[in-house]
């Protein structure tokens, strides 16, 4: 099985599998923490969970990035990339929490494009932290 993934067209298929499923799976799991259905407002037309949700994906493949470059493994970079994710979804509520003056999933719904793109930079900028700590 080695031998296959020493052929390097192979191996970033194999790779970009890996992080596209890990991706579907972590969305996933941001749909129940979220109090709304990011596809339905998407499908909606509401800019504001299409930003946070894109900031999402992108802080997700971002870490994976760094960790595909830190790790020799599949399963490292794997791990990484769910210790990513879950520093992430602490991003999330650490959001939610400093702003007491407003709940971030009901101005998502209502399509507030200000909390959109601060939900966005935060889990871009983030990934970039959780990506530089990323070691071998």
């Amino acid at each position: 099985m080695n031998a296959i993934f020493e052929h390097d067209f192979i191996y970033t298929a194999g790779i970009y599998s890996v992080v596209v499923m890990a991706i579907i799976v972590f969305l996933a799991v941001f749909e129940v923490v979220t109090r709304y259905s990011a596809w339905e407002e998407i499908k909606k037309g509401n800019t504001a969970v299409a930003m946070a949700t894109g900031g999402k994906i992108f802080g997700v493949a971002n870490v994976f990035r760094h960790s595909i470059q830190a790790n020799d493994t599949v399963l490292m970079m794997l791990a990484w990339g769910a210790y990513g994710f879950v520093l992430l979804l602490f991003v999330y509520f650490i959001f939610e929490f400093l702003t007491p003056k407003f709940k971030v999933d009901e101005e998502l719904k209502r399509g507030n494009r200000a909390v959109g793109l601060i939900s966005f930079i935060l889990a871009a900028a983030l990934s970039y932290v959780i990506g530089a700590s990323i070691r071998h």
